[in-house]
């Protein structure tokens, strides 16, 4: 066997990664060659022809070199511009486009979530830009589906303050002078995030106000389709929205029953959670409320990108 070109790596078929970085460098290496992506990918697939809204038809563009820099191609027919980034998180922004893709490369690639710290430090910008550049791409380009799950879906709810400790309740119980209201002001303080896990499949997630059973019925009724067969636990805010679904199987977790007799359990659902709080405790330590959705989105998307590499791999792999 040959020994390995150290000028040309090559990425090994062990590797869990689908787009190493020096393939990404390789792709994208300037400024020109991602603006000439995105003008093949939103007008012009061949690179040349596109439609012209001014001449309404088809028509061949070419791309010229002007004082102003201009970022646009030009019609041939009638010089009408059309610039690439319009409509796009780039627009109207003062960095690169090496700098937008590199931040967009480094949070699909991540498990655990980039901070704007880590991203300031590598572009060498500014703490706010660099965390306008992630709030963007969380919020605009993971923006979840609006299709709703359907098949067996599991269901549940959590709280993002996590299980009271005991100095904070001392505290608490200092401050209020009554024990028996300091689990109930515990929780108003914490954000409530529902999701809905599709077995195999897609998930959903978004923050809901209360864990009230109208709040968790809205939530299951937009998120999933009526005939699913749908896992939840024991909590009764879901009795009465089960009973809109074509099965409705709980889970005793009252009585620390995790797995029923009949196999009926919430374990996707609570390894998405188990997920997304590990990788805000360890890159982010702590998220507003006020944000809280577009991270939410992140880890969305990051785990249907999972799912569906995995039924890709598993279809691969079946084909003789």
């Amino acid at each position: 066997m040959p020994p390995a070109n150290r000028r040309n790596p090559q990425r090994v078929k062990s590797s869990e990664s689908l787009y190493s970085l020096r393939e990404f460098l390789a792709e994208f290496p300037d400024d020109d060659a991602c603006l000439e992506y995105l003008w093949r990918e939103r007008h012009a697939p061949d690179g040349e022809h596109a439609y012209c809204p001014k001449c309404e038809q088809e028509r061949a563009f070419k791309r010229y070199a002007t004082k102003q820099q201009r970022q646009s191609w030009t019609c041939t027919g009638c010089g009408h511009h059309i610039h690439p980034t319009v409509g796009t998180i780039f627009a109207k922004s003062s960095r690169p486009l090496t700098d937008w893709f590199y931040v967009m490369f480094l949070v699909s690639s991540s498990r655990c979530g980039v901070a704007a710290k880590q991203v300031e430090r590598e572009l060498g910008c500014n703490y706010r830009t660099a965390w306008r550049m992630l709030n963007k791409v969380r919020n605009v380009l993971m923006e979840q589906e609006d299709r709703p799950l359907s098949g067996e879906v599991e269901a549940d709810e959590t709280f993002m303050a996590g299980k009271l400790r005991a100095g904070d309740a001392k505290r608490l119980r200092a401050e209020q002078g009554a024990p028996s209201r300091t689990p109930g002001t515990w929780l108003k303080r914490s954000p409530i995030v529902f999701a809905a896990v599709q077995r195999g499949g897609r998930v959903r997630a978004h923050v809901i106000p209360s864990s009230h059973g109208l709040f968790l019925s809205r939530s299951l009724h937009e998120l999933v389709l009526p005939a699913s067969m749908l896992f939840t636990d024991d909590w009764r805010g879901y009795e009465r929205a089960g009973k809109t679904y074509y099965q409705h199987r709980r889970v005793n977790h009252s009585a620390k029953v995790y797995v029923a007799a009949d196999g009926s359990h919430t374990q996707t659902v609570e390894g998405f959670f188990g997920l997304f709080k590990t990788g805000v405790r360890g890159t982010h330590h702590a998220i507003s409320r006020r944000w809280l959705q577009g991270y939410l989105n992140e880890w969305v998307w990051r785990w249907t990108a999972a799912a569906t590499t995995k039924r890709c791999s598993a279809n691969c792999s079946a084909v003789p």
